[in-house]
């Protein structure tokens, strides 16, 4: 292990029985293709359905009077990739990834696309070196202060802006992907959005839905909509 490596395990807070499942959940795609290796791609696919089992249970018994459609929204809010991302920069989990240097130089440890995968592959190698206990450990530390600061199920900008404009008798806001740039391991589309009467906005993210939400929150603080 690196001491970037082992330097996260302390962080993390679990003492690993088989180490490389933590060293390929830290492994960026165009390290495993350039060594011939197993990257963080299949415990990402593990990880997420893990996160989002532990969320759920959490908020299951954390809010016992609340419908299902306010826990779904609490969960999408807590599971999305730009929560993930920001668990991973808060355990400086960038740090310790690998990667080649071309896409290093190109900034791809601080980017949310690649740290939200690489934090749901940690989530996988801690279940599969520890079991859910292990995993569950982990998920409510890092996510249960921010279950508990979220007083209200939230509303995502895509919402807000479509009840704004069909109280406005503008019908509904449209989202075109106009672009689509970068590797397959690290896209990033573009997203115009429409909305009737207005002038168009365009943004971007690293998946289609990032995309649009990006868009939708610039047109709710250009327009001075209330969130």
């Amino acid at each position: 292990m690196t001491d970037e490596i082992a330097a996260l395990a302390d962080r993390v807070g679990h003492q690993f029985k088989d180490v490389t499942l933590l060293r390929r959940a830290l492994t960026h795609g165009s390290q495993a293709l350039a060594q011939g290796e197993l990257g963080y791609e299949r415990l990402e696919f593990l990880g997420d359905r893990v996160l989002g089992l532990v969320i759920s249970d959490m908020l299951y018994h954390r809010f016992p009077a609340e419908e299902e459609g306010d826990l779904a929204v609490r969960l999408n809010a807590l599971v999305r990739a730009e929560t993930c991302a920001t668990i991973a920069r808060e355990l400086n989990m960038g740090a310790a990834l690998r990667m080649t240097k071309g896409e290093e130089k190109a900034g791809a440890r601080d980017r949310g696309s690649i740290l939200a995968d690489a934090c749901e592959a940690v989530i996988a190698a801690l279940y599969l070196d520890g079991g859910m206990p292990a995993a569950r450990a982990f998920v409510e530390t890092c996510w249960g202060p921010k279950l508990e600061a979220m007083k209200a199920p939230p509303r995502d900008p895509k919402t807000i802006l479509q009840e704004w404009a069909q109280a406005q008798k503008k019908g509904l806001p449209r989202y075109e992907a106009v672009g689509r740039t970068g590797p397959d391991h690290a896209p990033e589309f573009e997203i115009e959005l429409t909305v009737s009467g207005l002038p168009a906005i365009v943004a971007k993210g690293p998946s289609k839905r990032m995309a649009e939400q990006a868009a939708a929150e610039r047109m709710l603080k250009r327009e001075g909509i209330s969130s």
